[in-house]
């Protein structure tokens, strides 16, 4: 009906028609409620204004936007009418700022309150968040919501457990956004030199010199250059009273927690002071740059130190001294450090630094030999055993001689022969260490990919060097390159320096000692670990840790401290589930749940129960995928007219999604080794269409 039909009309009121109706509108800062006389035609902006206008209140309110708590949604388009919103009279909207503090607990289990949009999507806010911290590649980090999913004897201690956050809550000065275009923020106190970026967000030069990123005063409560020191081992006691995952579907329930990306803050339930975790989400991280990236390593470290003593993730008696030896050098650096690494202290003029940098990606690494020259590819022949691990099976590993030549992989029955057994081409395939060595097992699992799926593969190593060159040229292959590479070498040398790192006898009779430092060894190892030492030496456990973990350091004394992070991250992506996020879901035309397991290049079908991958489809070899909202399903289609589809069973749909877009586009990224964020692409991936 127009205006012109209604005009006239006698309203119950007593006022004649005249095409308005009643708004009500909460300004939340004063908890005043106006009521508004407004029609359909009149757009967002200029209802704000008469907001503004017809409150007594003079202040800035440039920050404020209207949202409809019922709707669920942001009236961020101020062009947009009424109308075209859908707001009518019993809408209810309230005026309340678009920016609120919200408290996160950082990698490194440390709060800090920080101010932040809860109208921008979540990427965006993260983006920020990063900005703010100085800490690169915003792209791999999200906000996560804690685990609400604990045993009985964990509720019982919940209280507790919280009493203990909050006792790691910062106070002082807030993280608060300034005017400045484009959303930068800053910070009065303590936060104002690492919290202003000073990088070039496009290349990732510096644009100040390097002291300003590691601080040059002693690390303090209020020195900024905590965010780039690691904080003292915690306690046993607090490490127990923790939520550890008992089990892979506590793993998978963990994952639910993360937040939508293409949403706001306050479209997810998120409300002010509440409490989110900072985490790396992907783990795929680019260009690990000691000059530029104090922060971002130290609180990488901290991620993975955590999932250690948290035990996320499983290793072997030998890596957890390792990771123990680790934390005991980077504690002992950290502690008589003043926040600076080794790099700020050689005071290098940022030309020639740069320079160097330069030098050594054109000519892809220096090696104490100089540059190959190659003339043809290197060949790798020996004998290896081999196993192929099928059910009910009672045959063990059978010797065979095997060649590694280009990408191809054979094995002959004897060194004669000249008929292959097999060749496998190992583009693309999947390697995974499992080395014991204190009993003397080298061996490299292999999941070579066939027409229906993957083929497995163990083969058995004699000694650590072939160990090292047979697994080096493995790894080359499955991301498509030969041992013609430059990085083949200094590949097996890593090998073999991560293998040193382990070579303790950890069931060598101990001996008690006297006078042995006191280094808390009970809090560099997790729980689980701690429990069966006390099983099996009961009375001594304090002495026989602090040796075993004081012969491993001997491994690692020589390294500083930013390598000794660096070194730590690495061996945690050794581990051979690291990096693999898990989902409880149920396959197209199956009867029971299952487990996905979601990593950087590959999806894994798994049994629920074992964790054992039944299937390996690797992202090389999709075409697309989607989900169908209406039934809420993924669908992933491969080459060969392969295609899989499931539903998620304890996480949206939209998670799983997010996590094979943004592998898809970290991927993309490293590829074309491009530093600048495309968040358009990123978008396109990650927010249901491709």
């Amino acid at each position: 009906m127009s205006h012109s039909l209604i005009e006239g009309i006698r309203m119950p009121d007593g006022h004649y028609a005249d095409g308005t109706w009643e708004l009500r509108v909460l300004v939340t800062d004063l908890e005043q409620e106006l009521i508004m006389r407004v029609t359909g035609e009149l757009h967002v902006g200029g209802l704000m204004l008469r907001l503004v206008e017809k409150l007594e209140v003079k202040r800035d309110w440039s920050d404020h936007a209207l949202w409809w708590d019922r709707k669920n949604v942001w009236l961020l388009k101020t062009h947009w009418t009424l109308d075209k919103y859908g707001v009518q009279a019993d809408a209810g909207l309230s005026f309340t700022p678009q920016h609120k503090l919200l408290r996160l607990q950082l990698p490194n289990h440390k709060h800090v309150r920080v101010r932040v949009s809860f109208s921008d999507l979540v990427f965006k806010a993260v983006v920020d968040v990063c900005k703010t911290f100085n800490i690169r590649h915003p792209e791999e980090l999200s906000l996560l919501r804690k685990a609400s999913d604990m045993s009985k004897k964990k509720k019982k201690k919940r209280g507790e457990e919280n009493n203990d956050e909050e006792g790691l809550e910062l106070e002082g000065p807030l993280i608060t956004p300034t005017s400045a275009p484009g959303g930068t923020y800053s910070s009065p106190g303590w936060y104002s030199r690492t919290m202003t970026p000073t990088y070039d967000s496009r290349d990732g030069s510096p644009l100040s010199p390097t002291s300003v990123w590691f601080g040059d005063s002693p690390l303090s409560e209020g020195n900024p250059s905590s965010l780039a020191v690691s904080l003292p081992s915690p306690s046993p006691e607090h490490v127990a009273r923790m939520y550890r995952p008992q089990s892979l579907i506590d793993k998978a329930r963990i994952n639910s927690g993360w937040l939508d990306s293409s949403q706001s803050l306050m479209e997810q339930g998120v409300k002010e002071n509440d409490v989110l975790m900072l985490r790396f989400k992907y783990y795929s991280f680019f260009d690990l740059n000691p000059k530029y990236d104090a922060i971002r390593i130290n609180q990488l470290y901290e991620q993975a130190r955590w999932a250690i003593l948290l035990e996320e993730i499983e290793c072997t008696d030998e890596e957890m001294m390792m990771f123990a030896a680790l934390q005991y050098h980077i504690n002992k650096h950290s502690a008589g450090s003043d926040g600076r690494t080794n790099h700020s202290e050689q005071n290098v003029d940022e030309v020639d630094a740069a320079l160097s940098d330069l030098e050594l990606t054109l000519a892809g690494g220096k090696s104490s030999t100089g540059l190959r020259d190659i003339t043809k590819i290197p060949e790798l022949a020996d004998y290896l055993r081999m196993f192929r691990p099928k059910k009910l099976t009672l045959k063990g590993y059978k010797q065979y001689w095997f060649t590694f030549k280009d990408m191809s992989l054979s094995y002959y029955r004897s060194k004669e022969d000249v008929q292959a057994v097999q060749q496998m081409n190992l583009r693309s395939c999947e390697v995974t260490p499992d080395v014991n060595i204190s009993a003397q097992k080298f061996n490299i699992k292999l999941l070579v990919p066939v027409p229906d799926g993957m083929s497995e593969i163990w083969l058995r190593c004699d000694h650590e060097k072939q160990y090292a060159e047979w697994l080096a040229a493995c790894r080359l292959a499955s991301k498509g390159r030969t041992m013609a590479d430059s990085s083949y070498s200094s590949e097996v040398q890593n090998i073999l320096s991560f293998l040193k790192m382990q070579s303790i006898s950890t069931e060598s009779h101990f001996e008690p000692q006297i006078n042995l430092p006191d280094i808390g060894p009970d809090a560099l190892v997790s729980p689980r670990y701690l429990k069966k030492y006390k099983a099996k030496q009961a009375g001594f456990v304090r002495d026989m840790l602090t040796a075993r973990i004081l012969e491993a350091h001997q491994n690692v004394t020589y390294m500083s401290l930013i390598e000794a992070k660096l070194r730590f991250i690495q061996a945690w992506q050794s581990l051979p589930e690291f990096g693999i996020t898990h989902f409880v879901v149920r396959f197209k035309n199956c009867k029971k749940d299952e487990l996905l397991g979601v990593a950087y290049n590959r999806i894994i079908r798994m049994d629920l129960h074992t964790g054992d991958a039944t299937k390996t489809y690797r992202f090389s070899n999709m075409k697309q995928w989607n989900v169908n909202w209406e039934v809420r399903q993924v669908t992933v289609d491969f080459d060969n007219n392969l295609q899989i589809a499931f539903n998620c069973i304890d996480v949206n749909c939209k998670v799983v999604h997010e996590f094979i877009g943004g592998y898809i586009f970290l991927s993309t990224r490293a590829k074309d080794h491009n530093e600048t964020l495309d968040e358009d692409l990123f978008h396109k991936l990650t927010s249901g269409w491709v």
